[in-house]
């Protein structure tokens, strides 16, 4: 599959453009996140653009699942049978593990079920700044945002911790590689 096939089908299923810059800032992380956990030497270009696939697909059945959380991550697989790598597609049907109940297995499994949550918080912290620029912003400042409860309440902080027990990457770099990934496509985010 090719990541223009990919947007195609993404843009097929999802209208609102919020989601599907979401979508892209998953991609872009993802692409980080496979760079940062590959081992020196195992680096496989056809590998990292399929994590950005995951990334970028993983809520693509989002607005056709309102109301049914349980099918989000699912719903996409009866609308395009077989045309996604198996891979990918279990890695978006686990990236809501606790609703769809598939349970997370591969370091791209986790990868996207952590990085999904951060990316949403890192645009609300965008969002509060005063330019609502991400270059404005640090891996800080989301730390500091990311311990106010009240704060951005819709990302499961706790999905954003995976990075630190299934991933191996301590949160403060989590958030800089993921922050970082963003900032290289802030243009395209409209931050």
């Amino acid at each position: 599959m090719t990541r223009d096939f990919a947007y195609q089908i993404l843009t097929k299923y999802l209208k609102n453009q919020n989601l599907i810059k979401h979508c892209l800032a998953t991609e872009i992380t993802m692409q980080a996140l496979y760079e940062r956990l590959t081992p020196p030497g195992e680096y496989n270009e056809q590998d990292e653009e399929k994590w950005g696939i995951t990334g970028l697909l993983h809520d693509a059945d989002y607005e056709l699942a309102k109301g049914q959380p349980e099918i989000h991550g699912l719903l996409l697989f009866e609308k395009e049978p077989n045309i996604i790598p198996d891979d990918v597609a279990y890695a978006i049907k686990s990236h809501n593990y606790q609703r769809t109940k598939v349970q997370p297995q591969s370091m791209m499994d986790w990868a996207i079920t952590a990085c999904d949550q951060l990316t949403g918080l890192i645009v609300a912290a965008a969002l509060i700044h005063p330019d609502k620029k991400l270059a404005s912003i640090t891996p800080e400042f989301v730390l500091n945002r990311m311990k106010e409860k009240s704060f951005a309440k819709g990302a499961d902080r706790d999905s954003i911790m995976l990075c630190e027990s299934r991933l191996n990457i301590p949160l403060p770099e989590f958030v800089g590689i993921t922050l970082r990934a963003m900032q290289s496509i802030s243009q395209e985010l409209g931050l």
